[in-house]
């Protein structure tokens, strides 16, 4: 099981069991014919930040850590000023190259960002493909992202 859909079932089962210890996630998971070892749970405890929090009968039990309010736009500035390499516009279609292991990341962020003139991104490991609404949004988007990099 991939790391990212194991964690997706971690959180879930936090929202929906009390989990005092790390052994009651491995039986949970085990319940449903998901093999796992207690220390994945706790490289995937500390990767998650879950907390630990009072119960109701004096015990603890493990939560989701409190949200951030995190500032997006902010966020795609910092990662393009660190990876970006180039980008190129094209009718609806603005592609933006970027250092290995940063494409994904700058298309969810944008995602985020809910553009109203992006119809949608696709990420890749170096490249992001953002397709935009018009050709006329493709170029606000291209000015954006270079206001962004100034």
């Amino acid at each position: 099981m991939r790391k990212v859909d194991r964690q997706r079932l971690l959180k879930n089962l936090i929202q929906t069991h009390e989990i005092e210890r790390q052994e009651d996630f491995v039986k949970l998971l085990q319940a449903e014919d998901i093999d796992v070892t207690q220390a994945t749970i706790s490289r995937d405890i500390k990767e998650m930040q879950l907390i630990k929090v009072p119960n109701a009968d004096e015990g603890y039990h493990y939560s989701l850590p409190p949200e951030k309010k995190l500032d997006v736009k902010e966020k795609l500035r910092r990662i393009l000023r660190d990876a970006y390499i180039t980008h190129k516009q094209q009718d609806y279609f603005v592609v933006i190259k970027a250092l290995p292991g940063n494409g994904t990341a700058i298309a969810n962020l944008l995602d985020q960002m809910q553009l109203s003139g992006v119809f949608g991104t696709i990420g890749g490991d170096d490249t992001v493909l953002v397709i935009c609404k018009s050709e006329e949004n493709a170029k606000q988007f291209t000015k954006f992202i270079e206001d962004l990099l100034k």
